[in-house]
C-alpha cells in the first residue's frame, strides 16, 4: 500500500493492486476515509487481537479508537468505507503493516 500525503486534496492508494480513493476531511487534524470503489474489504481486527491475546476493549484502549468502532470493524463481514487513521493506529498497535490488516473480499 502506498499513500501520498497532501493537504486538502484527494489521495489515491493501492491495496493488492486495487485503487482506493481517500478523501480528507480537515478540521483540527487529518481524518480520512478509505472508500473501495467496486468492492468490499474486511478488517482482520479480531484475528490480530486473538493472536495478541487482547479483547476488543483492549484494542480500543491501546489504539484510542472508540470501542464501538473497533467492534464494528471486527464484526463487519465487508465494508466499503474505513477510517484510515483507525487503520494506521490498529496496524501500529498490532505491529503489522496496514496491508496485513486489510483483506479484499469482493472486487
Amino acid at each position: 500500500m502506498w499513500i501520498v500525503k497532501r493537504k486538502r486534496s484527494p489521495l489515491i492508494s493501492q491495496v493488492g493492486g486495487r485503487s482506493l480513493f481517500i478523501v480528507f476531511f480537515i478540521e483540527h487534524e487529518y481524518s480520512c476515509y478509505v472508500n473501495c470503489r467496486m468492492g468490499l474489504i474486511r478488517l482482520r481486527v479480531r484475528d490480530f487481537a486473538n493472536e495478541k491475546g487482547w479483547t476488543l476493549k483492549e484494542v480500543a484502549q491501546r489504539t484510542s479508537i472508540p470501542y464501538t468502532t473497533v467492534v464494528t470493524y471486527a464484526n463487519s463481514p465487508g465494508m466499503a468505507t474505513v477510517d484510515y487513521t483507525a487503520l494506521y493506529k490498529m496496524a501500529r498497535a498490532f505491529e503489522i503493516e496496514i496491508e496485513d490488516l486489510v483483506e479484499i473480499i469482493e472486487e
